[in-house]
């Protein structure tokens, strides 16, 4: 496939809408890995406006009488099999530059008027060429919060140059923020989907109906956005005075704001800029977000941060988890605003016409459903453990029974490698068992796998309480988290050791037959790991954040 790239915007290489048509090609090279490219950039280019002299059509035919770069322009157009027409929206229309290249083409028509089958308009002009086969793709991008109504203009233009029916287009609202580093986690995801309607070109010579219906979901609901392009004019309201572009920065995270995720409970967030001396307060509330002076309310949750740490952060180009575990900035008060930070600022949660998972009758989403829980991997052992002792060979048949059962009742739901490995390991301790004088072996053996297991598991990139805990904390990206991580190795190794000790003692009491005492310490030593564990979960990483 030979594509000419037309870029229409003024900015050129800096181009907003050229950021989608670049996404584009890499979807079709992916596919087309021969596919042959040529990019005309109209603002580095001489094109004169047309005059209007007819000369193209009767004194020099099919050559226009100004020597300029147009020349090149319309030997791509017949080189090419597809031409992709990359420009923002102007003032409703194309831009000038853009408008200039299509009036020039006109000596690429013959005079003649002639009724053409599926027209727009009173009638037209043959071509000069054969133009049958090529293929017109329209990529733009404006600054209003949707495309929808605002590219009348510009179909009706491509309607009598292409003709009506005979191009596609990508038409995406709320242009500029592409060229905002700190929203480039969604507009990446955005950047995607038009990878994807590239790759489905190279294919079929189509965009399909749902790579269509993606491409024309908002970035951001309108008010977020709105508020956005608001502050990001760096403008008072009141006064239309020029203000402090760290306050515009802070104006624009709080437009960010997802007040789906209030949970009934108001938040101040105070964001003190260490190295510049100022600070100011957003609060969170279920109506939105407002932006006050430091000191206004008393904060619930305080950042302490060097101004450039926090831009950069905003940016993407470091971690704010890694950030906070090298001590880079510090953390105050009411933690669980920052571990549930994506939830009330995440692109991905404030952008509109996000797919949601769909609900089932108990009102769960099918995506969390699908998510793994400790409770199956948990069952195999409580059983053995309970099961064993009291009925002996009958106890250790039904745990085998329950060990074939727990991969049936999680049918919908992620196994991770702990859930398979207590399956098969309880079902060969529950043969054990059956085996004669083999049940306090096999318990004391339980105990000891069952804390190797938690042991071994803190070598691993995922430990055991980590491989189900992470879905609370955005699935696999938890596990690039220092914090979240090395709270979860020192669990599993409390975890492990606790079992380890329990078989020991076990050990001891087993034979002596004080299986009462013994069932005693090991439910209580169980029973007071648990609740260190849910305060260690909380502990633990507000004193990191706070630089303890």
């Amino acid at each position: 496939m030979k594509i000419l790239l037309i870029n229409g915007s003024p900015k050129g290489d800096r181009s907003n809408t050229l950021k989608l048509s670049e996404a584009f090609l890499e979807g079709i090279l992916e596919i087309d890995k021969d596919a042959e490219i040529r990019q005309m950039n109209l603002s580095e280019k001489k094109i004169a406006p047309c005059r209007g002299c007819f000369a193209c059509w009767n004194k020099t035919p099919g050559k226009c009488v100004m020597t300029d770069d147009m020349q090149e322009g319309i030997e791509g157009e017949l080189w090419a099999d597809l031409m992709i027409w990359s420009f923002p929206l102007y003032y409703f229309s194309v831009p000038g530059l853009l408008k200039n290249f299509i009036d020039r083409q006109l000596p690429m028509n013959l005079p003649f008027m002639e009724e053409q089958e599926g027209q727009t308009g009173s009638g037209g002009h043959p071509s000069r060429y054969d133009m049958s086969g090529k293929r017109h793709l329209l990529i733009s991008t404006c600054g209003f919060y949707t495309a929808k109504n605002n590219y009348d203009s510009v179909t009706k233009l491509f309607d009598h140059v292409c003709g009506a029916g005979q191009y596609e287009s990508i038409f995406c609202g709320q242009g500029e923020l592409f060229r905002v580093p700190e929203l480039k986690a969604r507009t990446d995801e955005y950047l995607e989907c038009v990878r994807q309607a590239g790759r489905e070109y190279a294919q079929k010579q189509a965009i399909s109906e749902d790579a269509k219906e993606k491409l024309r979901e908002l970035l951001y609901p309108r008010d977020v956005f709105e508020k956005m392009a608001d502050a990001s004019w760096g403008v008072e309201k009141k006064s239309g005075e020029k203000e402090d572009p760290v306050l515009t920065f802070t104006r624009q995270m709080a437009a960010l704001y997802n007040k789906d995720s209030f949970d009934q409970k108001e938040r101040v967030l105070e964001i003190r800029y260490t190295d510049l001396g100022k600070a100011w307060q957003i609060v969170l509330g279920k109506d939105g977000s407002t932006v006050l002076d430091a000191g206004s309310r008393e904060a619930t949750t305080v950042i302490e941060t060097p101004w450039d740490v926090w831009q950069s952060i905003a940016r993407g180009e470091i971690r704010g988890d890694a950030a906070l575990a090298k001590g880079m900035y510090r953390v105050t008060g009411d933690f669980s605003l920052m571990i549930h930070w994506d939830d009330f600022f995440g692109a991905a949660n404030a952008a509109a016409g996000k797919e949601k998972s769909g609900k089932n009758s108990d009102g769960r989403t099918a995506e969390k459903e699908k998510q793994p829980q400790m409770i199956f991997m948990l069952a195999a052992w409580i059983t053995f453990w309970v099961a064993v002792p009291v009925g002996g060979n009958v106890g250790a048949i039904v745990t085998l029974a329950i060990c074939a059962c727990l991969p049936l009742a999680a049918w919908n739901r992620k196994l991770t490698v702990y859930d398979r490995l207590s399956f098969g390991i309880v079902a060969l301790l529950s043969v054990l068992a059956l085996q004669k004088g083999c049940v306090n072996i096999a318990l004391l053996a339980g105990y000891l796998g069952f804390g190797l297991m938690w042991l071994l598991s803190c070598l691993t990139k995922e430990p055991l309480c980590a491989a189900y805990v992470k879905y609370n904390y955005h699935g696999d990206d938890a596990l690039e988290n220092p914090i979240f991580m090395k709270a979860n190795r020192i669990l599993a190794a409390g975890w492990g050791i606790l079992y380890i000790l329990i078989a020991i003692w076990s050990a001891f009491l087993l034979p002596a037959g004080h299986t009462a005492l013994m069932q005693i310490l090991n439910n209580t030593a169980t029973v007071l790991m648990g609740i260190f564990t849910g305060w260690f979960e909380k502990w633990y990483p507000q004193r990191v954040a706070a630089g303890k």
